[in-house]
């Protein structure tokens, strides 16, 4: 089912909460300079206040984000357009480039009452640990967690 199609049936549901990961054009590293990633942890931020959303817990690796988003009263896609938006923009500008950044695409998945959200999240901040990107979540600057 093409892309397009896939959005049409996406549901957004006041205080629902989903997991999230998206990818940068051609899965090319674009955070492992610490400019860029600090910039995206700036857009974010803007992103919860400007969307009335809450980031509960997210990892941004070199060429992938991963979240936890609670949405209030936009929709998820909206949500997402204005965080990633808003990330090319800042991004293209600071880093004096052109072009998208991001694939267009998302995948989002619907927390159900019955999984555990603190598990979940903790899957999410251990991804760095996993890429043996770092020996200690501590050693590792773009995450955040209301869970840990």
């Amino acid at each position: 089912m093409p892309w397009d199609d896939l959005q049409k049936k996406r549901e957004s549901i006041t205080n629902q909460i989903y997991f999230i990961t998206f990818n940068t054009k051609n899965r090319e590293p674009q955070f492992e300079a610490h400019k860029a990633a600090s910039i995206f942890c700036q857009q974010i931020k803007i992103n919860e206040t400007q969307m009335h959303c809450k980031w509960i817990t997210w990892v941004l690796m070199p060429d992938h984000f991963h979240g936890l988003v609670q949405i209030q009263d936009k929709k998820l896609q909206r949500v997402m357009s204005d965080l990633k938006g808003r990330t090319a923009y800042a991004l293209n500008k600071q880093l004096e480039r052109q072009g998208a950044f991001w694939q267009k695409q998302y995948y989002e998945h619907t927390i159900r009452k019955d999984e555990d959200i603190k598990e979940i999240a903790r899957y999410i901040v251990a991804n760095p640990l996993r890429k043996k990107l770092v020996q200690n979540i501590k050693e590792y600057p773009y995450w955040n967690s209301d869970y840990l």
